[in-house]
């Protein structure tokens, strides 16, 4: 992949939502909410404070986040679907 973060920029790949409910009912792509459950593939190098500094994203690769529904912008490289969000729109790290 030739894809690499600017600034506090993350790549990050969605995991998908289980497609069974716990009673065995299938739910349809069109009813199923966007995840919320991301993996990190790449990080930017950080964001520059006022002194110009870097500070350094609180995020790795590899990780799993948490990010908001509607956060960041999908690209598809290679076949495969990405989504590049902000590090202020990553709600936690997933333990």
């Amino acid at each position: 992949m030739n894809v690499r973060p600017i600034s506090d920029r993350i790549l990050v790949r969605r995991v998908d939502a289980d497609e069974q409910v716990k009673g065995g009912i299938i739910i349809p792509d069109t009813a199923q909410e966007t995840p919320q459950e991301a993996e990190v593939v790449a990080v930017g190098p950080g964001k520059r404070n006022k002194n110009g500094d870097v500070i350094a994203p609180a995020v790795k690769s590899g990780e799993k986040i948490l990010i908001g529904k509607y956060a960041g912008t999908e690209i598809e490289v290679d076949g495969d679907e990405y989504v590049i969000v902000n590090e202020d729109d990553v709600l936690g790290i997933i333990q």
